[in-house]
């Protein structure tokens, strides 16, 4: 059975602690609450186990546990709804029945380890602060089927005023953010360099010190690559925790709205 969630109280919050997948629905759950239609949560039962679902600018986010099998009314859900993206349990994706207008993608989490040595001299160029427009002029030119900045800009300053998001700058040309960061564990996202500043290695400096920053705050931090990126950060030295997959639709043009939402992958 699917049921849209209407109260906090029905989240099993340990479950979702097991996952980044389930830490970033707590995250949007602490940012919003149950009560926006473009923000929507559902929970998953059969008579095995148990499981939530989480739509967000048409990407679904599933989390279950172990025993969950309810897989035919998550079909009939993918179907009627057709998120762009879908992502989190592989057991549950890797039992879905795919239309045709979706295809596989395969991802790797990383950790970022920091480096042993000092990053004073990087940290001075660091904005721990900035205005977010200027980080969304950035984050246009490294993606540039964003949504529009009204949109984009609602939704981030929510997330920061809330304390589940923060923004970052380096040297006014790279930027990237924490998508959330839950109970000492932090995903990393959007990152982003401007077109006359490429090549000169911000983002591998930049990302480094965020290592460091969030090691020496006691937190964890991780971030997400499908495989067109991977070996860039396995050259940073960050340390590859698991490969998944995430189905993504092939029917929907790159221009297209849909298309242009910000994801957490690099």
């Amino acid at each position: 059975m699917i049921k849209l969630i209407e109260q906090e109280k029905e989240f099993d919050r340990e479950l979702l602690l097991k996952s980044l997948s389930g830490r970033k629905m707590l995250a949007y759950i602490k940012a919003y609450g149950t009560g926006y239609d473009f923000c929507r949560f559902y929970k998953v039962t059969d008579e095995n186990g148990t499981g939530f679902m989480f739509m967000i600018n048409s990407t679904l986010i599933i989390c279950a546990d172990d025993n969950l099998e309810n897989t035919e009314e998550i079909d009939l859900f993918v179907s009627m709804n057709l998120p762009f993206r879908i992502e989190g349990s592989q057991k549950i994706l890797n039992g879905i029945k795919i239309p045709e207008r979706y295809q596989k993608l395969n991802r790797t989490i990383f950790e970022l380890v920091p480096d042993e040595k000092p990053l004073e001299s990087i940290e001075e160029f660091v904005d721990l602060n900035p205005k977010l427009p200027d980080v969304y002029n950035i984050l246009s030119e490294g993606f540039p089927n964003i949504a529009d900045f009204s949109l984009w800009y609602t939704d981030t300053s929510h997330r920061c005023r809330h304390g589940v998001s923060r923004t970052f700058t380096y040297r006014n040309s790279t930027t990237a953010s924490a998508i959330y960061n839950i109970d000492g564990v932090v995903l990393i996202g959007q990152v982003a360099t401007t077109e006359s500043a490429r090549g000169r290695g911000y983002a591998r400096e930049f990302l480094k010190w965020l290592a460091q920053f969030f090691n020496g705050l006691g937190k964890k931090a991780y971030l997400m690559a499908l495989d067109v990126r991977v070996s860039f950060y396995r050259e940073i030295g960050f340390r590859e925790i698991e490969r998944e997959i995430v189905l993504e639709r092939i029917d929907v043009e790159k221009e297209s709205v849909m298309k242009g939402k910000l994801t957490d992958e690099q």
